[in-house]
């Protein structure tokens, strides 16, 4: 299944607070995801510079314990919004019988 996870706001965190240790952490563990298959792809937003991230697995909630892995997010720095995506139905009407 492909999961959206969303960056959000965690309240009272400092830029500061983002090491560079633990910057390179959470970049080595995103590398590990990828080279899993995990982590499919990874953006940031242009205006305020928060990860969108798609993941491939077994639903939402193995998503979240991925992302619960990530040391950002176990230095309680990050969290994510988690959205499960399943793929559009649309496409059936163009071959739908008229009644």
């Amino acid at each position: 299944m492909k999961v959206l996870a969303f960056e959000k706001d965690v309240p009272g965190i400092a830029d500061d607070q983002f090491t560079g240790e633990l910057l390179r952490a959470e970049a080595g563990k995103a590398w590990e995801l990828y080279q899993s298959s995990v982590l499919r792809e990874f953006y940031f937003t242009a205006d305020t510079h928060q990860a969108v991230l798609l993941l491939e697995c077994d639903g939402p909630d193995r998503a979240r314990s991925h992302l619960a892995d990530l040391p950002l997010a176990k230095a309680g720095l990050i969290d994510f919004k988690i959205v499960p995506l399943m793929p559009y139905p649309g496409f059936a009407r163009l071959f739908a019988r008229s009644q």
